[in-house]
Order: structure tokens, then C-alpha cells, then sequence
């Protein structure tokens, strides 16, 4: 029988902020001796987790460890500098996802830096990684579903747009293009079910679009072609009501083109 423990999940998460701790609390843990501090290499590998609470544990690990996933991008990172990279795409899930179920996609200069799970304070830790540093033309931002589901705890609306300009910000001081995404429609979170995002996800597009044109961005709006009268996603679009299928990609493959095109030229 697992050991249990009197921790909340929110408590482990700090108790695991040290290595000692972790091994106190979790006996066999495979990541409780993972370096810390300045090293020579931050990203140890290891074998995927088998179970629920592996995954628990890795996520923990993951939070304390590499908030930003700084280690999931950097071999091909390091692969893809000094190639011609026409649009990093930044976001997460329903970008990362994006790869897998439309494999031609991504090519011709287009990249995939979706991350599942992600908030809009991890993709700003590991933006100039997995975005500056390779020196695109333009930067397709799509970002906020996690924040208002909540996975890295509560934030404003404010905050999440704060951590939206600075990623916008910073690509324009480096002179990479912006191209920024609606949050897609969503009328419950399967992860989140206490939610309501209908009216967060109106309000974040309504900032997107007004923020875009403040600012000479290019805004792409795939909530108007993916939702239905009531906000929620459209019947076959998505897996779950948020998550993108086949068909679902081949809806926003034409108009992630048309902004591409309208900021980068023919």
C-alpha cells in the first residue's frame, strides 16, 4: 500500500521545494534527487510515469523544478538555430496538440512550441528560449484557457493579460512580428468543472482584439469560426469541448494561414 500523507496537494508542492524534503515525503520518488541550483545541465532524463500518481508526482516535480518546462523544447531548439524560422507557435495544449493531428502543418518555417497545461507565467519564463532565440519573423500567441481554468491557481484578468503583453513586448522589442489568438471557445473545462468560462473567455477576446489593433498586431479570431450560439465550442470541433480534433485543426489551419500571410506578406 502507498504511504500516505497528511500534505494537501498545495502543501507538498512547497514540502517538495527541497530535496531533502522530497525524500522524506516520498520514499522512491525518481525525481527527488533532480540538481538544483546553477549546474551544468538542469534537464535529467527520465522514464515517463506509469500511473496517475506518478504523473501527480512529476507534475509537483515539474512545478518546483521547471516551472516553464525549460527542458521540454531544448534539443530541438538547439536543432532548429540557425534554420529560417518563419512563426513560433507559443501556447498550450490546443497548440501542442496542433502537431499530432495536423502533421503537415508544421513545416515550410513553421514551429511548434505548445506546451499542455500551461498558463500564461510559464510560457513568459520559457518565451526567449523557445521563441527569441530562434529568431522567427513572427510569433503566434495563443494563450489564457489554462489561466482561467485555473491550473496554476488564481490570477486576475489583469495579470494574465500583463503576462500576455510582456510576451507580446518583448517579441516586438526583438523585432518578431505578433500575431495574437482568441482563446477558443470553451463551455466547461473536463478539469475544471466548477468553472464558467463562457464569459472570462468573451472578455479575454474582447482585451485580445482591442490590444491587437492598439498595438498593430495581427489578431486572429478562431472563436468566431469554432463557437456556437451559447459560447460553447461547436458539435465534432472538439474531443472533450475544448481540445481541437481533425477536424476541429482543419477549421483554423486556413485562418492561421490568412494571419500569417496578412503579417508576413505573400
Amino acid at each position: 500500500m502507498a504511504r500516505r500523507y497528511s500534505l494537501t496537494p498545495l502543501g507538498l508542492l512547497f514540502a517538495l521545494a527541497t530535496p531533502a524534503a522530497a525524500q522524506t515525503l516520498v520514499p522512491g520518488d525518481p525525481h527527488a534527487d533532480d540538481p538544483v541550483g546553477i549546474v551544468a545541465d538542469s534537464c535529467p532524463k527520465h522514464a515517463g510515469p506509469s500511473d496517475s500518481q506518478g504523473w501527480q508526482m512529476w507534475n509537483l516535480h515539474m512545478l518546483t523544478r521547471d516551472f516553464g518546462q525549460l527542458c521540454r523544447y531544448r534539443d530541438q531548439n538547439a536543432a532548429v538555430k540557425g534554420q529560417k524560422v518563419r512563426v513560433v507557435f507559443m501556447g498550450d495544449s490546443i497548440t501542442d496538440n496542433w502537431i499530432n493531428l495536423d502533421k503537415t502543418f508544421f513545416q515550410n518555417g513553421l514551429v511548434d512550441r505548445g506546451i499542455s497545461g500551461q498558463t500564461t507565467p510559464q510560457m513568459l519564463v520559457r518565451f526567449r528560449q523557445d521563441v527569441l532565440d530562434l529568431k522567427p519573423q513572427a510569433v503566434h500567441i495563443m494563450a489564457g484557457t489554462n489561466d482561467i481554468a485555473g491550473n496554476t491557481g488564481a490570477a486576475t484578468m489583469e495579470t494574465v493579460q500583463g503576462n500576455i503583453r510582456g510576451m507580446a513586448e518583448l517579441a516586438r522589442a526583438n523585432g518578431i512580428k505578433v500575431i495574437l489568438a482568441s482563446v477558443p471557445p470553451a463551455g466547461e473545462f473536463p478539469w475544471a468543472k466548477d468553472k464558467r468560462p463562457v464569459p472570462q473567455i468573451a472578455a479575454m477576446n474582447a482585451w485580445l482584439r482591442d490590444y491587437a489593433a492598439r498595438n498593430g498586431f495581427t489578431y486572429v479570431d478562431y472563436h468566431r469560426a469554432m463557437a456556437q450560439g451559447d459560447g460553447a465550442m461547436k458539435p465534432g470541433l472538439a474531443s472533450d469541448g475544448v481540445h481541437p480534433t481533425a477536424q476541429g485543426y482543419a477549421v483554423m489551419r486556413p485562418i492561421a494561414l490568412a494571419a500569417i500571410a496578412k503579417t508576413l506578406g505573400k
